[in-house]
């Protein structure tokens, strides 16, 4: 039963119902009945796991992340992620928690993943990482697709935060399951992957009811003010590079 999961899925159907928020969840049925698979989503805002675990939670299933380790400094955060079978990630030493998931995926739990890593600033998809292929490979998972549309006009880099009632359009789509042989190369397979999102994503914008031009969430080559992905890439470099001046300063506070 998991009676912290179930209170955390209260309270994402309560949020998502005081936002008003128009979900449309589509294709549910490409997520396995049972056993592990890698849940591969974009990554448009902070708040697009919601709806790709209300997608899930309507297939019939559950849906783990994989969250960043700093997260564990708050309390209830850190209870959360203990009991939810979530898989912390420490940047700095990632083999650990690749080692976590895999076994997770292997014990038959599903894991939400995203390629990306970050948030795409330009709403477009980015360079994808190869570690949810190889965990898929190695735990003998499929990858089941998946894209979130309409969740960065809530809360994203660089956009006005519209969070309160505001009926948005949220769409998630699920894309048929994506079968990694142990053999392949990572590198080919994650461009598959990544190909296969991309033809979904074209295909969730364009029944996504608007793209108003010049809003903040709309990529800019759909007539958007978002960054394109080059401006998006230099922004993220900047920083980047200020993210790691912080831990530097911190580190030898400590020292």
């Amino acid at each position: 039963m998991e009676p912290v999961y179930r209170s955390l899925e209260i309270a994402a159907h309560t949020l998502a119902a005081v936002q008003g928020m128009r979900l449309s969840i589509v294709d549910e049925h490409n997520v396995p009945s049972e056993g592990g698979a890698v849940i591969a989503v974009n990554h448009t805002g902070y708040v697009d796991f919601l709806p790709a675990a209300l997608g899930v939670y309507r297939a019939g299933r559950r849906v783990r992340y994989m969250i960043k380790s700093e997260m564990m400094d708050v309390r209830v955060v850190r209870f959360l992620i203990e009991h939810t079978h979530t898989v912390p990630v420490d940047r700095s030493a990632g083999g650990e928690a690749y080692a976590v998931a895999v076994e997770r995926l292997r014990e038959g739990f599903l894991l939400g993943v995203y390629p990306e890593a970050t948030i795409s600033r330009s709403f477009e998809l980015k360079e994808f990482k190869t570690g949810a292929v190889r965990m898929a490979a190695e735990a003998e998972v499929p990858i089941i697709p998946c894209i979130v549309w309409g969740s960065q006009r809530q809360w994203s880099k660089g956009t006005q935060r519209r969070m309160g009632r505001r009926r948005i359009p949220v769409a998630v789509r699920f894309g048929t399951p994506l079968h990694v042989d142990a053999s392949a190369d990572p590198a080919t397979e994650t461009e598959r992957l990544k190909s296969v999102m991309s033809s979904l994503l074209d295909a969730v914008r364009a029944d996504y009811p608007e793209h108003p031009r010049g809003a903040d969430w709309v990529p800019a080559s759909m007539g958007g003010s978002a960054p394109t992905l080059a401006e998006a890439h230099e922004i993220e470099v900047v920083e980047e590079r200020e993210k790691a001046a912080a831990r530097a300063a911190k580190r030898a506070e400590r020292a």
